[in-house]
């Protein structure tokens, strides 16, 4: 059975979608595609973590559908699109955006969902979870190049 405060964490998860209004119709077109195959590629990596329990939901009954799906289509297109826009092109720029997003989420924001009783990690330190989060970022950023290459946008 799912928490009232699980419920509310999950639905708070799927706002970054709400920010996409305000990326642009051309910026929708250009990186949506790239932000689509994060997400395939995050379901993949949330069902392998999963299997390993490298992190540990609160709610007694294991679901993959309540638990972890929500964290790979809530925030990882739309934040995808977001460091695209603002840094593709300037790849320092783009994995120094990256790696802020993801130690902020790695480090802090981790330890609040482990005091909210959302999630804790289980198999990862702290600094493997980074890793785990950061290393999508070059799969990320090449796929839009491949994109961007192939369909000869400038």
């Amino acid at each position: 059975m799912i928490t009232k405060r699980h419920f509310l964490f999950n639905m708070g998860l799927m706002i970054p979608w709400l920010s996409l209004i305000f990326i642009g119709k051309r910026n929708i077109k250009r990186y949506s595609f790239a932000g689509f195959f994060i997400i395939v590629f995050e379901i993949i990596n949330h069902l392998y973590g999963h299997k390993r329990n490298w992190w540990k939901f609160y709610d007694k009954q294991k679901s993959f559908l309540r638990d972890e799906l929500p964290f790979s289509v809530g925030p990882y297109m739309p934040l995808s699109m977001w460091i695209l826009k603002y840094s593709f092109g300037n790849f320092k720029k783009f994995v120094l955006l990256n790696a802020l997003a993801d130690a902020i989420f790695a480090f802090p924001i981790i330890d609040v969902l482990k005091k909210l009783k959302i999630v804790r990690l289980n198999q990862l330190n702290h600094l493997q979870f980074f890793i785990y989060l950061h290393y999508k970022a070059y799969l990320l950023y090449g796929v839009q190049y491949l994109y961007e290459k192939a369909k000869g946008f400038s």
